[in-house]
């Protein structure tokens, strides 16, 4: 049987679970955590924005 190297196996997915407990992460996991979250934050941000340009959008076509 071939031995897998850790390279071969596929990588879990970063999850952050809020409210999770940090107690047992490295420094290094935290800010892994930090990083996943600020483009989570930048993606939640940017998709409130284009929501909002529709509906601005859609108040003018309506004159609301």
């Amino acid at each position: 049987m071939p031995a897998f190297d850790e390279e071969d196996r596929p990588k879990k997915k970063l999850v952050h679970e809020i409210g999770q407990d940090l107690t047992l992460l490295s420094v290094g996991e935290l800010t892994e955590r930090i990083a996943l979250l600020k483009e989570e934050i930048a993606r939640l941000e940017a998709n409130m924005a284009s929501k909002r340009a529709s509906k601005s959008a859609a108040d003018l076509f309506f004159k609301k």
